[in-house]
């Protein structure tokens, strides 16, 4: 099923989950998709590392497991840095061989190192514009409520998302946020520049501090103060931590849900309990 179908008949409740490291075995993603299978979630996104189409095969052998055996529909992520016309078509393909009809098309993450690999696309929005022009695919794009880290403003950022939105974009999945104001605040910026399709907000429950202060290097999102004293008390406790994480995405979710979100994209970073615990605490809400 296309996801954008789905978006405009309810709100949605999905995961967002990535490959094991090369050090670990692929079993690790199916034991953790077996503790999750029987919450439904309406999709699962699968992470994909950019810089050639080597990465793809993790990504979408999982993908391909989750909507064929599990019964899941499935979003495959696909980066556009360093990848040629001829390897996005081979990748299109497979996809399609795979019965996989979702795609989340990125940029990607620039190198650590500085040396972008030489490749035919510069932005999402080409990409979009190529899968579109190539493919029978519904399109997910990303969004940023607190703007993209690289935005000079927010104005340029809403701007640069009207593109990715013109240019094919199906509906958006929102990039993590811990205050909900910045959200409703994007979503209103999103009404008046005429993005009308569907937003799903990105949440991301805390597991230890380390990890959220990573993801929050990497895409820009505030801390509340009410969310920093909570990870600064319990940072030595990690059963703690988790548990106030869980608490505090709850009543992010019961909020968004509220305030008529279209719906709710969970990062559970392959964590079956975090997972678990949230759906228990709201599924009465969707």
């Amino acid at each position: 099923m296309r996801i954008s179908e789905l978006s405009n008949k309810k709100t949605t409740f999905s995961f967002e989950i990535f490959p094991p490291k090369r050090t670990a075995p692929i079993d690790t993603v199916y034991t953790m998709l077996d503790e999750v299978k029987d919450i439904k979630p309406d999709f699962i996104s699968v992470t994909y590392g950019a810089g050639g189409s080597e990465n793809s095969k993790l990504t979408f052998e999982i993908a391909s497991a989750i909507k064929n055996n599990y019964g899941i529909e499935s979003i495959a992520h696909m980066p556009c840095i360093g990848l040629k016309k001829h390897e996005v078509l081979a990748l299109l393909d497979d996809l399609k061989s795979k019965n996989i009809e979702n795609i989340l098309a990125l940029r990607g993450d620039m190198p650590a190192d500085g040396d972008i690999p030489k490749g035919d696309f510069d932005h999402a929005n080409e990409l979009i514009t190529f899968i579109k022009e190539n493919g029978d695919f519904d399109i997910a794009a990303a969004c940023y409520p607190e703007k993209h880290p690289e935005a000079a403003d927010v104005v340029t950022d809403i701007r640069n998302l009207k593109r990715k939105v013109d240019s094919g974009a199906d509906y958006l999945l929102s990039q993590l946020f811990f205050d909900n104001n910045y959200f409703y605040r994007f979503r209103e910026r999103c009404t008046l520049a005429g993005i009308d399709v569907p937003i799903e907000a990105g949440i991301m429950p805390v597991v230890n501090k380390r990890q959220i202060e990573r993801m929050v290097s990497l895409c820009g999102a505030s801390l509340p103060e009410k969310f920093a004293t909570m990870m600064m008390r319990y940072e030595d406790n990690p059963e703690a931590i988790r548990d106030a994480g869980i608490a505090y995405a709850v009543n992010q979710i019961i909020d968004l849900i509220s305030n008529g979100v279209d719906g709710i994209h969970l990062y559970i970073m392959n964590n079956a309990y975090v997972a678990k615990k949230i759906y228990e605490a709201f599924f009465r809400l969707l």
